[in-house]
């Protein structure tokens, strides 16, 4: 049985996988705190997923978590709950394509990348790390199939495949330095999954169903799909599994 009371944080916590995470954690008696940038769509989150669960198990923090500053600030305001129990480093975007040919534009793209879809996640969990739970933390850092398999495209410029890539490399690290205390460390890398707005509303028909044709199962992922995932990473009859990149993408990147 998962315990119940659980503290859990969960960056980009304001819609689509975040948002629904943060319902699942919610609606089995954890507390939850949801990150991000928007203060409007993640006091809308909470009060929604409050109300449906019955009980103000939801806290809104607005952070840029690219901002060192912020996120000291927002951990210090975590950390006034009590020890994290759960991580989800859920945070990223990809970033519209340089705009030019020069390469100004392509470095400005890349380091915002890297920023959004990286660094979040090595400051919020660096902020947070002396408040995890010792033993049974759970750190979850949510990558991509395309970290797997490369990126390219209209929606990207390599730059947001690289950069989930190497959340991998530092998972791995993590997890070597953590497991003596007990703390998991695992990524999960989802495939194309429908409700979001990492494209940016430019996710065509044609789009989803080249996505959906490239899966084994012929359909597209889902929201629940990640939650669900992450729910059994993070429960306590997950304290074997560590340092592992977990794809959930349908079959569209097989395993290695």
């Amino acid at each position: 049985m998962i315990e119940s009371s659980r503290l859990i944080v969960v960056s980009g916590g304001g819609t689509g996988i975040g948002k629904r995470t943060a319902r699942m954690f919610a609606d089995q008696g954890d507390r939850v705190v949801i990150l991000g940038r928007r203060i409007a769509l993640l006091e809308q989150a909470s009060r929604g997923i409050n109300r449906a669960v019955g009980v103000g198990r939801v806290t809104p923090i607005s952070a840029d978590l690219t901002d060192p500053m912020q996120v000291r600030v927002a951990a210090e305001q975590i950390a006034e709950f009590g020890s994290v129990d759960v991580l989800v480093n859920n945070a990223g975007a990809i970033v519209t394509p340089p705009e030019g040919e020069g390469l100004e534009a392509l470095a400005a793209t890349w380091r915002r990348d890297l920023d959004v879809n990286l660094m979040t996640a090595v400051l919020l969990t660096n902020a947070l790390l002396n408040h995890v739970s010792r033993p049974g933390g759970r750190l979850i850092m949510l990558s991509s199939a395309a970290a797997q398999r490369g990126g390219s495209g209209p929606h990207s410029a390599g730059s947001y495949a690289a950069a989930k890539a190497a959340l991998h490399g530092w998972a791995f690290g993590l997890a070597r330095q953590l497991g003596r205390d007990g703390i998991t460390v695992n990524v999960l890398a989802p495939g194309y999954i429908r409700d979001t707005d990492i494209f940016h509303g430019q996710d065509t028909a044609e789009f989803v169903l080249a996505k959906v044709s490239d899966t084994l199962v012929g359909r597209a992922g889902t929201p629940d799909d990640v939650a669900e995932a992450v729910r059994y990473i993070a429960s306590p009859e997950a304290g074997y599994l560590t340092g592992q990149v977990i794809g959930l993408n349908g079959g569209a990147v097989l395993g290695r």
